[in-house]
């Protein structure tokens, strides 16, 4: 008698709403939820697990030790570990040395919507102060050296109400916005250094990228976008983002290539093709430079975002 076949996984995040942030999870009442929201859980739990959200969401481990999968990256986490992710960014942490009776208290998450702080901005100026750090924050930020100053944080907010609430969480921002010692984890980024003209040509030339990444892009072409000659392009592009622009295109490839380990079970060669590589031996060469593992290795290791706890 033949087998049934084996249910395929569903590779893409799961999409977090409200009906499941349910209080026995750790989660805040929905009376005291507001636009911030306060989470404090520990490991295992149904909580531990690959998906996304609209919310911006501020991760601090305070226990255990794991793997942490945001967007692209994968590594590793211990306590004081602390990262935050913008909307719809996938991200799971997987604990792996829990005691046999697990952990009482792992995460305290702080979550927050962003069309608030967008509209107040229209009309208080100071509030613009945060847009760099909620831009970053799409690519998942890890800081370093806040840990114990956010923890504190952490249970100020929760304990607070109406404007003292909003008051202690303006004051976490404030904290996050200003730390120069963080590193971003998704590989999807490119910063442009200059006025505005510079950076408006720069997105043209990256939106164009964006759309195109899978076909020849010649530096001619490019230059051509923004009205100018290969050489000046060539020199305009390196100067304004710190890359050449075929690292760029490289990197911009690889980030595709990763999305499809992740969420396809194509063969390693078809991705390859499928973002622009024409060479499989090139395509391990580079994916190796940019993520410090071959392909193969990066989808064995993704695989884990999905443990449950």
């Amino acid at each position: 008698m033949p087998h049934a076949p084996a249910k395929r996984r569903n590779l893409a995040p799961e999409v977090e709403h409200d009906l499941v942030r349910d209080p026995r999870l750790g989660y805040e009442a929905p009376v005291d939820q507001e636009f911030v929201r306060c989470v404090e859980h520990g490991s295992p739990t149904p909580l531990e697990r690959w998906h996304c959200h609209d919310e911006y969401e501020l991760q601090l481990i305070v226990g255990a030790r794991g793997q942490a999968f945001v967007g692209d990256y994968v590594g590793f986490f211990e306590p004081g570990h602390l990262v935050l992710t913008g909307p719809r960014l996938p991200h799971n942490w997987v604990s792996t040395d829990l005691p046999p009776d697990g952990l009482a208290v792992r995460s305290l998450v702080v979550q927050f919507r962003e069309a608030p702080l967008r509209d107040g901005m229209r009309v208080i100026h100071e509030l613009t102060e945060v847009l760099p750090l909620l831009e970053r924050a799409r690519h998942g930020i890890e800081f370093f050296g806040l840990s114990e100053a956010v923890r504190e944080r952490f249970y100020l907010i929760r304990q607070s109400h109406g404007l003292e609430r909003f008051a202690e969480f303006a004051r976490l921002l404030c904290l996050l916005g200003r730390c120069t010692d963080y590193r971003l984890l998704s590989s999807d980024y490119l910063p442009v250094n200059g006025p505005a003209p510079t950076v408006s040509a720069i997105n043209t030339v990256v939106a164009f990228v964006n759309s195109h990444y899978a076909e020849a892009l010649p530096l001619g072409e490019m230059g051509d976008l923004v009205g100018m000659g290969e050489s000046a392009f060539s020199r305009f592009f390196s100067k304004s983002t710190g890359l050449t622009f075929t690292n760029y295109v490289n990197r911009l490839r690889i980030n595709r290539a990763c999305q499809l380990l992740m969420e396809r079970d194509s063969y390693v060669s078809s991705v390859c093709y499928a973002v622009g590589f024409n060479n499989v031996a090139n395509f391990n060469r580079r994916f190796l430079e940019v993520k410090g593992m071959t392909p193969t290795q990066f989808r064995r290791q993704a695989a884990g975002r999905f443990a449950e706890g």
